[in-house]
């Protein structure tokens, strides 16, 4: 019963939020446009609930030819192909807000594991594969929370040298399918609440680690 309310309070939610944020976006549209290579959108083919395909919306960050450039799918901190107005729009978070229409439309929930390209989803272990979208993704999650610094690392591991696909595989996505499957274990109202709170406080408090004061039990990050 609580996935079918916590649909409705999707919709409500996202409906709410796309007309209370109309004026911000508006403005941030019209920059896109005048800025980088002038597009708004990005929307990439993404795996989400049941893992069938969809396309997810994000405001452009990156040139249009991003994943064929050096770095493929991976984003290091100053990324020589974030857009003049894309470092602002991903540190803020700003550039997901487009998912709002996602999860109107049902692709995604406002809670839940982050979709991932099917490139990044089959690095996850087959037993995570096999249940992590039993949920929908979501715009925020504990996973995000919790590498809410992922693109600092990458570039660490990139800096000494070292294989960043391989970072990822061995290391940040075997932990993030532990912590996402926590999370289906503890999903409830409650759960969710905490993790939109916690959402927007690491946003001004990217150091805290209220995420693991409020979840005792929640598996703490190896490195």
């Amino acid at each position: 019963m609580y996935r079918v309310f916590k649909r409705g309070c999707d919709i409500v939610v996202s409906g709410i939020a796309l007309v209370i944020l109309a004026p911000l976006l508006i403005p941030i549209m019209i920059g896109l446009k005048l800025t980088g290579e002038g597009y708004i959108w990005y929307k990439q083919e993404r795996v989400g609930y049941k893992n069938r395909p969809f396309l997810i919306w994000k405001f452009a960050t990156m040139l249009k030819d991003s994943p064929n450039m050096a770095g493929g799918v991976l984003t290091t901190k100053k990324d020589p192909r974030i857009t003049p107005m894309g470092g602002f729009l991903r540190k803020s978070k700003i550039n997901e807000l487009p998912q709002l229409i996602n999860i109107f439309k049902g692709d995604m929930s406002v809670v839940g594991p982050r979709p991932l390209m099917r490139v990044s989803f089959e690095t996850y272990p087959k037993d995570v594969q096999e249940v992590i979208y039993n949920v929908k993704p979501g715009l925020t999650g504990i996973g995000s929370i919790i590498f809410r610094d992922e693109e600092e690392l990458i570039t660490q591991v990139k800096n000494r040298g070292e294989d960043t696909w391989a970072f990822y595989t061995n290391q940040i996505y075997p932990f993030k399918g532990e912590v996402e499957k926590w999370y289906q274990d503890h999903e409830s109202f409650v759960t969710d609440i905490k993790v939109i709170i916690i959402t927007a406080w690491v946003i001004l408090n990217p150091e805290n680690e209220l995420v693991y004061k409020w979840f005792k039990d929640l598996p703490r990050r190896p490195f």
